[in-house]
């Protein structure tokens, strides 16, 4: 059954969107609990006969739903607005609309900056003034199972070279075991605010730091703030601030309390805003970790624009899922690898039909 699509046209914009459901292809599980799908808005924006596309992704901890996001894109009307190159003043009144939202924002600023470097016929990450030859390998994410399942997925993940495992539960030292049973390359943990005393949470940074974990992300819940800026002086491996990181505004205070920083589109509302962190975050010789949710390759190919810039990428949301509606950034021998056409360089994908 085709999921009927929303038409608006504002001016000279035309902004199209429909929801849809990412089928994973293992039931995910995090220190939060378990899900085996994910719900999404595709968004489509035209201007001048060209489309740009893009993604809303909600993961149940960010609050928002495919309810929210269509609700918030029903209120945009970009009849105001004449040139699509200002996207300072586009995105500023998408911001303004409502508070949070940032999925429902993300999903409007990648399909603009698609719809731009299509205009300008180039990759965003040349616009930015990146080489596509300096992209980081990317990790593949091991959530929490039983221990031969763990082993399943591990072995699965045989083409990457860094494994991000999930922790903050009692099965914390069960997990790392189990994958060592199987490989030794190096992992990063992230724990999802699951460790909630500092004292445990430095005992099991030395001991993950033994057993070839390179990084720490989001060890206790980010309300602790002197907890985390304490683990960091204290821990052998670097910390990196996910759920405490969200926008722009939270590098800074992130600075001192996290070695490095987590930045991902639906968090920070899209492209223009997780560049402008990055950048921060530079200037501030902080590390800059580049992540994702479970997502199609439309987001996916919009972050990676990213990765030839950061110390580490977390980008495999969507080689995670069994029905992907577009084409767009691969990972070649663990490597992401940039897709070459303008924009964000994805194209529809036809083997999968609408829901």
């Amino acid at each position: 059954m085709t999921t009927p699509t929303t038409i608006r046209k504002s001016g000279k914009f035309t902004l199209r969107y429909r929801p849809y459901t990412l089928a994973l292809k293992h039931v995910f599980t995090i220190a939060s609990g378990s899900r085996s799908t994910t719900p999404i808005v595709l968004t489509e924006l035209e201007y001048d006969g060209v489309v740009g596309y893009g993604e809303a992704s909600m993961p149940p901890y960010l609050g928002e739903s495919q309810a929210s996001v269509l609700a918030f894109l029903d209120q945009v009307d970009l009849s105001g607005f004449s040139d699509p190159f200002l996207t300072a003043d586009i995105l500023a009144y998408v911001d303004g609309i409502a508070p949070k939202n940032t999925a429902a924002k993300a999903a409007v600023d990648i399909a603009l900056h698609d719809l731009l470097g299509k205009l300008m016929n180039q990759p965003w990450h040349r616009i930015w003034g990146y080489s596509a030859t300096k992209t980081p390998n990317t990790s593949f994410t091991i959530g929490m199972d039983a221990p031969e399942v763990v082993r399943q997925k591990v072995r699965e993940a045989a083409p990457y070279k860094l494994l991000k495992v999930k922790l903050g539960l009692d099965t914390d030292k069960m997990m790392i075991a189990t994958i060592r049973e199987v490989t030794n390359k190096p992992l990063c943990v992230d724990v999802n605010q699951g460790w909630k005393n500092r004292n445990q949470a430095l005992e099991m940074a030395h001991w993950l730091a033994e057993r070839g974990v390179v990084f720490l992300e989001q060890p206790m819940p980010k309300e602790q703030i002197d907890d985390n800026a304490w683990l960091t002086e204290n821990s052998p491996i670097p910390t990196i601030g996910d759920e405490a990181v969200q926008r722009l505004e939270d590098v800074r205070s992130a600075f001192g309390v996290y070695t490095g920083i987590n930045i991902k589109l639906m968090k920070c509302t899209g492209m223009r805003e997780a560049h402008q962190m990055a950048e921060l975050a530079r200037a501030l010789r902080m590390k800059v970790m580049l992540g994702c949710m479970t997502e199609t390759s439309c987001a996916i190919s919009a972050a990676a624009q990213l990765s030839p810039i950061v110390d580490w990428a977390d980008l495999d949301g969507a080689l995670l899922i069994s029905n992907d509606v577009y084409r767009g950034m691969e990972v070649m021998d663990g490597k992401v690898v940039l897709p070459a056409g303008p924009g964000i360089g994805i194209s529809p994908h036809t083997g999968v039909a609408d829901e």
